[in-house]
């Protein structure tokens, strides 16, 4: 099985750019209410994930930061916990349910390393659970 018939494109998702602010990364995970978005660079290519925590544990960190001042912070300086690790467009199946066992989405990218999108968990349960009704009818 092919991983590109799990992928939810690039224009279809909610992801920043390494130039946004800490205040605009905030306004656009509010409004499409996500917990983590992608972040890519102005050529496309994936850079890494920002998440609630991370903007949560900075701004703690900075005591009392207001949102004015939030304008003022790049995003790509807010340390992250931990960058979502992106795969391949050829990558086995296996490979994508290990990665995915580790994150809420995983990351694609083409064989020049551009972002095209991503792959939820929730389609591979969902996929793998139709598998397994499918074997139980036929026993």
């Amino acid at each position: 099985m092919n991983i590109l018939f799990f992928l939810t494109p690039k224009s279809e998702l909610t992801y920043i750019e390494d130039d946004y602010s800490l205040r605009q990364t905030l306004e656009k995970m509010e409004f499409h209410k996500f917990s983590c978005v992608p972040i890519l660079n102005k050529k496309g290519r994936y850079v890494g994930t920002i998440s609630e925590g991370d903007i949560l544990w900075y701004i703690k960190a900075k005591e009392n930061l207001d949102i004015r001042e939030a304008s003022d912070v790049l995003v790509t300086r807010i340390p992250r916990k931990r960058d979502y690790k992106a795969v391949d467009v050829d990558t086995s199946m296996e490979e994508l349910v290990q990665v995915a066992m580790q994150q809420n989405f995983v990351p694609v990218v083409d064989d020049q390393k551009f972002f095209i999108g991503i792959v939820t968990r929730k389609e591979i349960i969902g996929y793998c659970y139709k598998q397994m009704q499918a074997l139980n009818q036929g026993v």
